[in-house]
């Protein structure tokens, strides 16, 4: 099936060549489209120079906006599948057919790479794995489905699901919300493990003050989802 890998990028100019190169070896078959949201760096120029499969946005819509729009090129080029896979480097492109096989095989609409199911290689930090406990309890409540990594970021979609979200998207750490919009929607929901790494160079948008901002900004967008239904 025609599957587009899009990766989300902010200030990756240290990473990017290695995780298109990663998934050059790796997946040769399919296509990548980089998402550079105005990155402060070089990171588009290096797009540019190494021929790199790149949309640069005029302005920061943070990942949420750069999802939705890798979503809209997907859908409107023709792809059946759409992975999502971060341009830190965190993220292992050997498990990327399996996370699209359940959607070849029609067992699921959304394929979530879990750190978390054999509990191998990078676990994050002991507050954000609380964190993310506490989103996953939520997500339960509201959406109904049992998802332990909530927050990753590697993740495949099917077609139905490319046109969702192309539409309709979170704008601001969007991975928990779009799991409850997803489920809401009547969404086959499945998890895979997978191993991911710690960021390879450069510093995470995410700090102390900002991950308290994030938990109270996302738990209300998820209870607000679940409240108006958000059946589109």
């Amino acid at each position: 099936m025609k599957t587009l890998i899009i990766i989300p990028a902010y200030n990756e100019q240290e990473n990017i060549l290695n995780v298109i190169k990663r998934l050059q070896q790796k997946v040769p078959e399919m296509d990548y489209l980089i998402v550079d949201d105005c990155s402060m760096d070089n990171t588009a120029g290096i797009c540019k120079m190494y021929g790199c499969s790149y949309l640069s946005l005029p302005i920061n819509l943070g990942i949420g906006g750069g999802m939705q729009a890798g979503y809209k090129y997907a859908l409107e080029n023709g792809y059946e599948i759409a992975v999502q896979h971060d341009g830190d480097g965190q993220h292992d492109p050997a498990y990327i057919r399996q996370a699209v096989e359940p959607i070849v095989k029609n067992r699921a609409d959304i394929v979530i790479g879990s750190r978390f199911l054999k509990q191998e290689g990078f676990q994050s930090s002991t507050t954000r794995r609380i964190g993310i406990r506490l989103l996953s309890t939520l997500v339960y409540l509201c959406g109904k489905t049992r998802i332990k990594d909530v927050t990753s970021g590697f993740r495949a979609v099917s077609k139905e699901y490319i046109r969702y979200y192309a539409k309709d998207y979170p704008s601001d750490y969007p991975e928990p919300e779009a799991i409850v919009m997803a489920s809401l929607h009547g969404a086959r929901i499945c998890e895979i493990p997978v191993v991911m790494y710690e960021r390879e160079s450069g510093v995470s948008s995410i700090n102390r003050k900002r991950a308290i901002y994030y938990m109270v900004k996302v738990s209300i967008a998820i209870v607000l989802s679940r409240l108006v239904g958000r059946r589109k």
